[in-house]
């Protein structure tokens, strides 16, 4: 079974517990497993996951913010990068032995 995390990174901005649902669910629907990266690049680095399934994204449309709660990094500038590389992106995927990593 594929393994997909899913993170927020920066700040809030409107829709982002909308678009988190929606990768959750279809995701979900193609048969992966879904894993929430709470507080950003931080998270993905000190390993804060999350497992989401249907009833995790429910009722999550008209809530404020994030879920996963977003947060900025200053070491995501240094040695780990910002997932632009990618080896960045296959040490972060290793992490939460995932398939893939979806950042919004």
């Amino acid at each position: 079974m594929k393994r997909i995390g899913v993170y927020t990174s920066g700040g809030d901005a409107p829709g982002m517990n909308a678009c988190v649902r929606a990768v959750v669910r279809a995701g979900l629907y193609n048969g992966c497993e879904m894993v929430g990266i709470q507080h950003g690049y931080e998270g993905m680095i000190e390993g804060k996951f999350v497992d989401l399934d249907a009833r995790a994204v429910a009722n999550i449309i008209q809530r404020g913010g994030t879920i996963l709660r977003t947060a900025r990094s200053e070491r995501s500038s240094g040695t780990f990068s910002t997932c632009t590389t990618p080896e960045s992106v296959r040490a972060s995927s290793s992490r939460s032995s995932t398939s893939a990593v979806m950042c919004f």
